[in-house]
């Protein structure tokens, strides 16, 4: 039989040591023990430099609150402009959700059509005088609804001589369909950081590029002082999910004689030599990732190889009116072999907080991956 006092006593001594008793440590949330191991973007060899392609931003500029995501992608850029040694920054077009309705939409908080010119403009006064940014125009950015005409207000936010670090590139402009000089259709050449030393020009064209357009285009990349660049066309729809060139368009302006991709392709990108970089926006479908990701390989006229990306985020993030696109970038990193570019893309929103840094880069075989332009 047992004590009373003794049993008291040893119930009273174990209640106590469960008291002080350091309690077991939680189990680490996979969140956490990610954030730990993330590895923020960096260059794959001190040697190696960047170009930044930022996507359809018709979805962040159209709704106020979306505004402050493109800050945070803008931001990130200049803060990594070193770092990462970014030479230009490519917009795919649509910068602009609506280029001239004068009335808002119920329900969706969206501004009217100078409104969100207004926006983006000011968004974009974070880069100027800072670094080179190199624009094209959308479907979006035409006419009154989507590319029912070539009217537009980019022209009047986007002058030649706006931003100084794009203007030590610029080196040619075509007329526009209202036969103004115009960044609609315009060339820029750099030199990349040594040791690479390459030279590259970059061609802009227009939503439903015309064939006076191409022509301009391909005349230029034929110029003899060009020859030996890489070419590269920034143009916004061009590419399908599929990876197949788009063969016609529905918009009017394609119905006047704009051209789709396959034209563009058969009238400038294959008969030039030069032209080795296709980069394009445009294609999405709510929430599907693999719906606004394309990439595929042609060769040209010169047997060379010609990389076709299209890279468009807008509907991810709560669809076509959800956010804007959860901030992605696509990050080209040009190696020093001088032949081989890595594909990768990055979220600044989801990597300014440790409890979201684990989302912040995309891993699968659309968004992560090599290619060689030999």
């Amino acid at each position: 039989m047992i004590n009373g006092r003794f049993l008291f006593i040893s119930v009273v001594l174990f209640c106590a040591a469960f008291a002080f008793a350091e309690p077991a440590a939680a189990p680490k949330a996979p969140e956490a023990a990610a954030a730990k191991t993330f590895q923020a973007p960096q260059l794959s060899h001190p040697d190696s430099w960047t170009l930044v392609v930022v996507p359809d931003v018709q979805a962040y500029v159209e709704r106020p609150r979306n505004h402050g995501i493109v800050d945070i992608m803008n931001t990130w850029i200049l803060d990594h402009q070193d770092p990462l040694k970014i030479q230009q920054v490519l917009f795919t077009g649509d910068l602009v959700y609506r280029n001239d309705q004068k009335s808002p939409t119920p329900g969706r908080n969206s501004l009217m059509a100078k409104e969100q010119w207004k926006a983006f403009s000011r968004l974009m006064e974070r880069l100027d005088g800072r670094i080179s940014y190199i624009l094209c125009t959308g479907n979006h950015d035409y006419g009154h609804y989507s590319a029912e005409s070539r009217a537009t207000w980019f022209n009047e936010f986007f002058p030649t001589d706006r931003n100084p670090q794009t203007r030590k590139h610029l080196v040619a402009c075509n007329c526009n369909a209202f036969d103004v000089v115009s960044l609609e259709a315009s060339a820029y050449e750099f030199t990349a950081p040594h040791p690479d030393n390459r030279k590259f020009l970059v061609i802009t064209l227009p939503f439903a590029p015309s064939d006076a357009d191409l022509a301009w285009a391909k005349k230029l990349a034929d110029t003899p002082q060009y020859a030996d660049h890489i070419g590269i066309v920034l143009t916004h729809s061009y590419l399908a999910w599929t990876g197949q060139r788009f063969q016609s368009e529905k918009y009017k302006l394609n119905k006047k004689g704009g051209n789709a991709g396959e034209g563009i392709f058969t009238k400038l990108v294959q008969p030039a030599k030069n032209i080795r970089l296709v980069i394009c926006g445009h294609i999405a479908a709510p929430d599907k990732w693999e719906r606004g990701i394309a990439f595929s390989m042609d060769k040209n006229a010169s047997g060379k190889s010609v990389a076709q990306m299209a890279f468009n985020t807008q509907a991810i993030g709560g669809g076509f009116h959800g956010n804007g696109g959860d901030g992605w970038l696509r990050l080209l990193e040009f190696m020093p072999d001088r032949k081989t570019v890595k594909a990768t893309t990055f979220s600044p929103l989801f990597w300014i907080s440790p409890s979201t840094r684990h989302l912040a880069w995309k891993h699968d075989e659309r968004s992560e991956f090599t290619f060689q332009l030999d």
